[in-house]
């Protein structure tokens, strides 16, 4: 059975619910009695806090008391808030240790497919990406051609996926907005999972695939090809054109072999949605063992979604493996702060109405049980959205915390797997990357069988430690790398998740 309450830290004046709580109910290890009706994930307070004191979990502050809370009161929005500042000490690097890294010969091993250019894949799709809006009709029209029994004399092509978004004009032709959309695009364009891309354009888009082309250093050739709409004649002609390039291709890209590789190979991107309570208790920290697994391997992951990392940036700071580095996350704050003050927002916005009643009260509550996913390894880099990651270790990428923008971002940059905790029931799948959905409570698990990989939730009952869970996700890690299918692939999530970030004004 569920404890009744769990206590994160013995200085914390809160603690959660580890299921439905009703009135009167002794907290169990303080004086206090529940004053009302407690939902489960959600907090109770077992200390008096005074109006404007702060509200502490994780020995983190998440909050301060808007009004005077008692013990056994329910602490949520109703009673904390923001306040006006809070301190962070940044100390770069003062937690930095060597990694423990695991003798080369002891790694970790999954079944990969090797490119020719020494990249490895975990998948192996044919992608049709578009420059702008305009095309995606016409690119859907050629990967529906291949639908079906279409690839059955195939059966080493995982599928062809039309990757579309609602992008590419009505945006100024140079600037950070067009630089982010083309950096995407080629990261995808790159990705090791494709064998071969169909690069497909309008012609009189802002974001011309010439243009694209020769900002990005890419090369058309054999296993990428470039077509314009109007230039080709229309678009009954493109089509004909996009299925005549891939058909030919077929044979080519079907003939890949799976074989040995190290774990050292796997770029991990680290995503929660629709995060509750239970997230940064179960799953993410579960998560963040497997991180710290993959890591001392020699693999790579990618911690991202910058405003779900607000309040809780000191922490990496603290690992980063350079002032440097620390720095540069620091900057990206910032850059979030203005961001969100120029758009008339506040960072306090984050959270979402199902994040609020899964009992995540603040955005610095949200932070620091999302950081948890991020294991305990140094710091090693961070980098733009969208930008290859090249570093070994932990990567931070700057991302909005919205999850397909978010993940579309890793992707890019070069991440092959992606683990997804959620709380509440995120959906979600991101070809070309196989994308695992990790639950953070058994309850969830249960009732979304088809959409979850792992139940977390057996930590909170006491099932399991949280180090066994880590050491079971970090397998199916490897599983999913090797071939296994996820639940999000076998629904056929994926291809309507592909979103790059739009940044700047839409003209």
């Amino acid at each position: 059975m569920a404890s009744l309450t769990i206590r994160l830290h013995p200085a914390d004046n809160v603690v959660v619910a580890g299921m439905d709580i009703l009135p009167e109910t002794p907290v169990p290890g303080s004086d206090a009695v529940t004053r009302t009706t407690i939902p489960a994930g959600h907090k109770i307070a077992v200390q008096a806090i005074a109006p404007g004191e702060p509200v502490r979990k994780y020995n983190q502050i998440i909050g301060f008391a808007s009004e005077a809370i008692a013990p056994g009161d329910h602490v949520h929005v109703h009673n904390v808030s923001m306040g006006d500042n809070f301190s962070r000490d940044y100390a770069f690097g003062a937690d930095a240790v060597p990694t423990d890294f695991i003798p080369e010969a002891e790694r970790a091993t999954f079944q990969g497919i090797v490119r020719p250019d020494g990249q490895v894949a975990t998948r192996n799709y044919i992608g049709i990406l578009t420059s702008v809006n305009c095309s995606a009709t016409a690119a859907r029209m050629i990967a529906d051609h291949f639908r079906g029994n279409a690839l059955a004399d195939y059966p080493n092509i995982d599928g062809v996926v039309a990757l579309t978004h609602g992008y590419g004009c009505g945006m100024a032709n140079q600037g950070e907005a067009i630089d982010s959309l083309r950096r995407t695009i080629a990261g995808y364009a790159r990705h090791p999972n494709f064998g071969a891309v169909l690069l497909l354009g309008l012609g009189c888009e802002v974001n011309q695939v010439d243009s694209l082309v020769e900002a990005e250093g890419l090369t058309p050739g054999e296993r990428l090809h470039t077509l314009s709409i109007q230039e080709s004649g229309g678009t009954s002609t493109s089509v004909r054109e996009g299925i005549k390039f891939i058909e030919k291709l077929l044979p080519k890209v079907n003939d890949v072999t799976r074989q040995t590789v190290p774990a050292s190979h796997l770029v991990l991107g680290l995503q929660c949605g629709g995060s509750d309570g239970y997230s940064g208790i179960t799953a993410n920290p579960a998560l963040g063992h497997a991180v710290d697994l993959l890591v001392r391997n020699g693999g790579t992951a990618i911690l991202s979604e910058t405003p779900e990392v607000y309040g809780a940036e000191h922490l990496l700071t603290r690992r980063a493996a350079t002032r440097e580095v620390g720095e540069k996350l620091v900057e990206r704050i910032r850059w979030w702060e203005e961001y969100t003050t120029r758009t008339g927002g506040e960072m306090n916005n984050n959270p979402s109405p199902g994040n609020k009643k899964g009992g995540l009260t603040t955005i610095l509550e949200k932070s620091l049980g999302a950081v948890a996913k991020a294991g305990t390894t140094n710091l090693v880099d961070v980098v733009r959205y969208a930008e290859p990651v090249t570093g070994k270790g932990l990567v931070f990428m700057d991302t909005p915390g919205y999850d397909p923008v978010s993940a579309t971002g890793q992707v890019a940059g070069g991440a092959n797997v992606i683990c997804f905790t959620t709380g509440r029931g995120s959906v979600f799948g991101c070809k070309p990357s196989p994308s695992l959905k990790l639950a953070t409570n058994t309850p969830l698990f249960q009732r979304m069988p088809d959409d979850m990989d792992i139940d977390c939730g057996t930590i909170a009952t006491g099932d399991a430690t949280i180090a066994e869970v880590g050491e079971q996700i970090f397998q199916l890690i490897l599983e999913t790398a090797s071939g296994r299918k996820t639940k999000s692939e076998e629904l056929g999530f994926g291809s309507d998740e592909f979103a790059p970030w739009q940044m700047g004004a839409v003209m």
